[in-house]
């Protein structure tokens, strides 16, 4: 092993972390380093124009919405009329607050692709891929998007049925709970995909990764899941959700080393 890689070895062992608020956290610090904040501004410009579109779009819609699920209030459950209406502003900024990221993801994706290269070049030394800057960016394009839309596919029919779920009165209570628990669930897989894909890692690989390591991957989720839901503070967000999956990814992957 050269000297090199020795020096990103003694980094990646000085980590130490070990749940989602650590990787987080590591994820705020990394998108200021040197060498990557091109990769940061561009993704951020992005953002703040979804964000502006959404924004705009969800208040002029929100009460239609508001007064469409209160419709399926039955009768007999008008005196509890008080109750439903903040959980089903709550179910919708939840909602919206997925279709940000996802939608942001979608556009931004070769972008966070190789925002994740760099981060584990930077914390390991060595590029899991081809290190050929703008060109890589171009030829990553096809395969970023083909990648986000094979987690859309993963994640519509499950969002469907919580939706379903969550407009049935009583049953919303529950589906409440499991719709966050999915949503934190899918925010880990959205993330820590690009450093499995820079791997040649398939979704069904990443998802049995994921799986074997709930409480980084759960409160990694959560987190990025809550933040997503601050205004301003979300645009920001993605990226550094992007460096803290790769954090975990490399770290996660040097402990079952061993």
């Amino acid at each position: 092993m050269n000297e090199g890689a020795e020096m990103s070895g003694q980094k990646i062992s000085e980590l130490n972390l070990s749940g989602g608020l650590d990787y987080f956290s590591e994820g705020f610090r990394l998108i200021r380093q040197p060498g990557l904040r091109v990769f940061v501004i561009a993704p951020l410009i992005i953002n703040t124009l979804i964000f502006y579109w959404m924004v705009t779009a969800s208040y002029e819609l929100f009460g239609s919405w508001m007064v469409t699920l209160m419709e399926w209030l039955p009768d007999w459950l008008s005196f509890l009329e008080w109750l439903f209406w903040p959980l089903y502003a709550v179910a919708i900024i939840m909602i919206l607050a997925y279709c940000f990221v996802a939608v942001a993801n979608l556009i931004g994706s070769p972008f966070y692709g190789m925002l994740s290269e760099k981060v584990e070049k930077k914390l390991t030394g060595q590029a899991p891929g081809e290190d050929d800057g703008w060109k890589e960016l171009l030829a990553i394009v096809p395969r970023s998007i083909g990648r986000e839309i094979r987690k859309l596919m993963y994640y519509l029919p499950r969002a469907l049925l919580l939706l379903v779920l969550g407009i049935i009165p009583g049953i919303n209570l529950v589906a409440g709970v499991l719709w966050f628990g999915f949503s934190s669930w899918m925010m880990t897989l959205q993330y820590v995909d690009y450093p499995a894909d820079n791997n040649k890692v398939s979704f069904a690989d990443l998802k049995r990764f994921a799986s074997g390591r709930r409480w980084p991957s759960l409160s990694f989720g959560m987190l990025v899941y809550v933040v997503a839901m601050v205004p301003l503070v979300n645009l920001i967000a993605v990226p550094a959700a992007v460096c803290g999956a790769t954090a975990f990814w490399v770290n996660e992957n040097r402990k079952q080393t061993l």
